[in-house]
């Protein structure tokens, strides 16, 4: 047991922290959680939260406001304004607040991983923890998917699907696209059901399905409302965090301290604990600890709706109906990695959340590059912990993604004109979508279009890249160890190489299951 406090700081409830947290006291450590938001019991979260729909809550703003972060913003191309960045706070962080999709990666996305140095990260060596962390009804007996874990898996059947999805599916098909009921199934491509993180219709968070079950246990601490400033060092070793509580500066020492505060607020922790790029700390007046290139190679997967004005039979009835059901994953072309685009239903036009539009007869289909080449960056306005990072995605900033987005975007437009989506719509997709038809057959003014106009899908990554530590790009080495200094970790969406190619949560999830085991 620890003689200094407490044996492990958490910094994050989310969806990497409260299953490292949980786990963690499992195995006998007492563990301190800190969440900038508020904690909370489940039966305390605000019903329109649990929703299948995230636009009932996420246009609430008296919901929006305790479980959402205010005031950050990001710039999505280098020819946008900044705009709001949805980001969860609170505990279950984003999986409290995101559109409750449960896609694992396909498994080469951790070939992938191993082959930018981060050894122990291989299809083998995730997969377990993949199966652990959920509760599959469907296809829960598959060797390669779990029963009975925290996180239940739900697939909407075919019946209780929207206007959108159902013509999705049938235009996707026509066009020869597989179909995949799996799409968490080694291999899976075409057209799918969206695994759903639900139960009985509700919203299941980290929060309630991992935090909950433990609360009780005596081995986690959880204290919300704890705004973390800096790492506190004795020497080059972590021994604890400082942190301000109702405006005092609180100090809580551990023997070790793993960030789990996401792709947004674990770099700027490291950042404030002067482990970053030398030039931006110097600029601030902060000493240099390690030289590292923290808030650089942010991903997000760039996303162009085309906007459907569905007819009253084929509209969401009820606000609480869900707002999407049915994917594709395809591939852009050969040679390509397997499945590099995605395609969604959207019986109601959620923009990434970060926009929404109310008016229920309105959906769409949307593309996205589900792998990007194109990365961003944060960097800090101020050394002030209440002040929000200036994020710049960058999107579609290399051509190679422009090229990409650009052909995804025709074969999209050519699904919403085929017959499936044309007999949803109460008028012409062309008169309703002038600007993006107006220039579909030019490829420059195209890319005009795209830069001015995508959105991202709220699946931000890598601000604080795991890889070969010999690496100019590396944070954090294969353990998660922040290069440079002793005990300290970083477990969140921020390590990932690059953004999967899948909704991000799952992978959170695992992470902070996996490193729960290898933290010594």
């Amino acid at each position: 047991m620890s003689t200094t406090g407490w044996d492990l700081i958490v910094v994050g409830a989310g969806s990497a922290g409260a299953p490292l947290a949980a786990r963690s006291a499992q195995r006998g450590k007492r563990v301190l959680l800190l969440e900038a938001g508020p904690d909370y019991r489940s039966a305390q979260m605000a019903e329109v939260w649990r929703s299948p729909n995230p636009a009932r809550a996420l246009l609430d703003a008296t919901a929006a406001q305790d479980l959402v972060w205010t005031g950050l913003n990001a710039a999505r191309t280098d020819r946008q304004p900044q705009a709001p960045y949805w980001r969860g706070r609170g505990a279950g962080g984003s999986s409290a607040i995101n559109g409750q999709i449960a896609i694992r990666p396909p498994m080469e996305d951790f070939e992938d991983w191993v082959a930018a140095g981060c050894l122990g990260w291989s299809p083998h060596d995730v997969l377990p923890y993949f199966a652990r962390l959920e509760d599959d009804e469907q296809f829960g007996d598959e060797p390669y998917h779990g029963r009975g874990g925290p996180t239940p898996i739900f697939r909407m059947p075919s019946e209780g699907w929207g206007g959108v999805d159902a013509a999705l599916y049938e235009a996707a098909l026509a066009a020869g696209h597989g179909w995949a009921p799996d799409v968490n199934a080694p291999g899976a491509i075409g057209v799918s059901p969206y695994p759903i993180n639900s139960r009985a219709g509700r919203r299941v968070s980290v929060n309630d399905a991992y935090l909950e079950p433990g609360r009780n246990s005596g081995g986690m601490t959880i204290r919300g409302g704890a705004l973390v400033d800096t790492v506190v060092f004795e020497g080059d070793r972590a021994v604890g965090v400082r942190l301000l509580v109702e405006g005092r500066s609180v100090t809580e020492y551990a023997d070790e301290v793993v960030l789990s505060a996401g792709v947004i607020h674990s770099p700027a922790i490291l950042l404030r604990s002067g482990i970053g790029p030398a030039e931006q700390l110097c600029a601030l007046g902060l000493d240099v600890r390690a030289e590292l290139p923290v808030g650089r190679g942010l991903q997000d997967h760039p996303m162009i709706v085309v906007e459907l004005p569905l007819t009253e039979q084929d509209a969401i009835r009820t606000p609480d109906d869900r707002h999407t059901n049915v994917c594709v994953r395809y591939t852009s072309e050969p040679g390509a990695p397997m499945g590099d685009m995605m395609v969604v239903s959207l019986n109601q036009n959620v923009l990434s959340m970060a926009a929404a539009d109310t008016r229920l007869p309105a959906g769409g289909v949307g593309v996205w590059l589900n792998q990007n080449f194109s990365r961003g960056h944060l960097t800090l306005t101020s050394t002030d912990p209440t002040a929000q990072p200036e994020v710049h995605e960058r999107m579609l900033s290399d051509a190679r993604d422009l090229s990409r987005l650009r052909d995804g975007v025709r074969s999209l437009a050519e699904l919403a004109r085929g017959s499936a989506i044309s007999a949803i719509v109460r008028d012409d997709i062309e008169t309703h979508n002038p600007a993006l038809f107006a220039v579909l057959d030019d490829d420059a003014k195209l890319d005009d279009f795209l830069l001015a106009g995508v959105v991202d899908a709220q699946h931000g990554t890598s601000t604080c890249r795991m890889g070969d530590p010999a690496q100019p790009t590396t944070v954090v080495d294969p353990s998660c160890r922040v290069l440079g200094v002793e005990r300290l970790r970083v477990v969140d969406a921020s390590i990932f190489p690059a953004v999967p190619r899948a909704n991000t949560n799952l992978t959170s999830i695992m992470v902070g299951e996996l490193m729960a085991d290898r933290l010594d």
